[in-house]
């Protein structure tokens, strides 16, 4: 489906929980999000439908995403359902990576095709500093056990106003060693006005999106740099992405009623 910029829309990232076990300084307050009633979320079922509407549409590569959706129960079982809809030809899923070791066999066997792992250093003690006191150790051991079990791999990495370019040549290297993909992400604040002109690989020009987002809480998001939102009616889900799609805009603005980390990116 095209909107209404002639733009391809044919990517749907799907944020199944905004809770995290990281508290990453530059994507969710310290004392993490407010808890919400279960009730207040998407079922897998509704998530499932709304990706056989979405297909229907010609939307066929979906993301997981979260918050971390390895924190979101039955998370495996989620991908496995997604990947039987007819007509989904790529599912892949953004973690931290830090849980991915006790279920990456899992998702390997659900039909989950690719991951992509964010990590923006690889010091031990700076890494604990970004997250508020996570553990690299945990990630690396995911990484390893994503690519046994021979998935691709993208590394995510955040170039913050600190990184130093030695931290982004490291990586390079750590990356070249493994078979891994880096992507250098701009830090940037979605409360601000979008900028066109980042200096690495994402994010990428508002005239080549080709993706709107379904939020944990029932929400769509035609963009990610506004506030603007539709509620998915479940009566009419079809109609509810046609809407969606529709209410695109031609460049990104800004984002200031969500954290990033209830959005996924």
């Amino acid at each position: 489906m095209y909107d209404s910029f002639n733009r391809r829309i044919d990517y749907l990232r799907i944020s199944v929980t905004d809770k995290c076990n990281l508290r990453c300084r530059y994507c969710m307050p310290e004392e993490g999000v407010t808890p919400r009633r279960h009730e207040d979320f998407l079922s897998h079922e509704q998530i499932v439908e709304v990706v056989r509407a979405a297909v229907g549409l010609g939307l066929t590569k979906i993301r997981l995403t979260g918050g971390e959706p390895l924190v979101k129960r039955g998370i495996v079982e989620l991908a496995g359902q997604i990947r039987a809809v007819p007509g989904v030809r790529h599912l892949a899923m953004t973690t931290n990576g830090t849980l991915l070791a006790r279920y990456v066999a899992g998702l390997r066997r659900a039909g989950l095709d690719s991951i992509n792992i964010s990590l923006d250093t690889l010091e031990e003690e700076r890494y604990r500093y970004l997250t508020r006191g996570g553990r690299i150790q945990d990630v690396l051991e995911g990484i390893a056990a994503a690519r046994r079990e021979g998935f691709p791999v993208k590394l995510n990495m955040v170039v913050l106003e600190d990184t130093a370019p030695q931290e982004i040549e490291r990586m390079r290297g750590f990356c070249r060693e493994r078979g891994l993909e880096l992507q250098l992400i701009n830090h940037f604040d979605i409360a601000s006005v979008k900028s066109e002109q980042y200096l690495f690989d994402r994010p990428p020009k508002c005239s080549t999106c080709n993706k709107i987002r379904l939020l944990a809480d029932g929400q769509l998001k035609p963009c990610l740099h506004s506030d603007q939102e539709i509620t998915l009616d479940p009566e009419d889900i079809e109609g509810s992405l046609r809407r969606t799609i529709g209410a695109k805009p031609a460049n990104g603005c800004a984002c200031t009623n969500r954290l990033m980390s209830q959005i996924g990116g």
